[in-house]
């Protein structure tokens, strides 16, 4: 079995979903492994990772939508605020989500469906930069 890692560092320019499917796909195949698994990994609390529809950018704003109203900031309830009114929601969406996405690889390319992509779901309002990892692993 052989092994690759690498890093991506994204740059984010406040809540919403950052296509990262092509960064993802350039590291599988620079890790010249024909059949596997590869994980996606991001190394913070206040952003996610997902899989989702990658033609109809409605999907993605109706998505960001949902994740507001669903997790309002400002909520009276929430104790941990030092940060700013966006954190404690950015940790909750966070929750909600996945920190750690697995994708099978064959013929040295990810089994992704036809309309999917994977995604950096930034929750924090500020710029950031994020660090994912891209782990591929197999033959």
């Amino acid at each position: 079995m052989q092994q690759h890692q690498h890093s991506l560092s994204i740059a984010t320019h406040g809540q919403k979903l950052y296509d990262i499917s092509r960064e993802v796909a350039a590291a599988v195949s620079a890790s010249r492994i024909a059949s596997g698994l590869v994980t996606v990994f991001c190394r913070h609390t206040s952003c996610s990772l997902i899989i989702n529809e990658n033609a109809d950018p409605d999907v993605r704003h109706d998505l960001e939508a949902f994740m507001r109203r669903l997790v309002p900031e400002g909520d009276p309830a929430y104790i941990h605020t030092l940060e700013g009114p966006d954190d404690m929601p950015a940790h909750i969406k966070t929750a909600l989500t996945a920190s750690t996405l697995s994708i099978p690889v064959a013929e040295g390319r990810m089994l992704l469906g036809t309309w999917q992509g994977i995604y950096l779901f930034e929750h924090r309002s500020a710029p950031h930069r994020r660090e994912v990892v891209v782990h591929v692993m197999g033959q």
